[in-house]
């Protein structure tokens, strides 16, 4: 079984939103991360120091690569993030190799083999 990691970088008020729909289509957990900041082709506005930006949040997903483009596709409509400009970004990443995922790995191929 191979698989991909899916990286995403998101408004923290999507979060819930960007879940719920890898979970739908196919993701069996996650990881947060909370409170992260970044800046993209805009400078972030900064007011006496502090930064008026939104908080980011950070999602890390373990998935079998079969369903990874579904779900990136997923992730991509929940979050908007070609929708709207400096919403956040996803990405997906070759994983050569994980352990402790043996009950998820039994989850999954029976969900694989369902749509094989």
């Amino acid at each position: 079984m191979h698989f991909k990691m899916i990286i995403v970088f998101v408004e923290d008020d999507k979060t819930d939103a960007v879940m719920d729909a890898a979970r739908n289509a196919g993701a069996t957990g996650a990881t947060v991360i909370t409170n992260a900041r970044g800046e993209g082709l805009q400078v972030s506005k900064t007011f006496f120091g502090l930064s008026l930006e939104t908080q980011r949040d950070v999602i890390l997903f373990l998935v079998e690569q079969h369903l990874s483009r579904h779900i990136l596709e997923g992730i991509n409509e929940a979050g908007e993030l070609d929708a709207k400009p400096g919403t956040g970004i996803a990405f997906q990443l070759d994983v050569e190799d994980a352990v402790g995922i043996l009950h998820q790995a039994e989850e999954i191929s029976r969900e694989v083999e369902e749509l094989l």
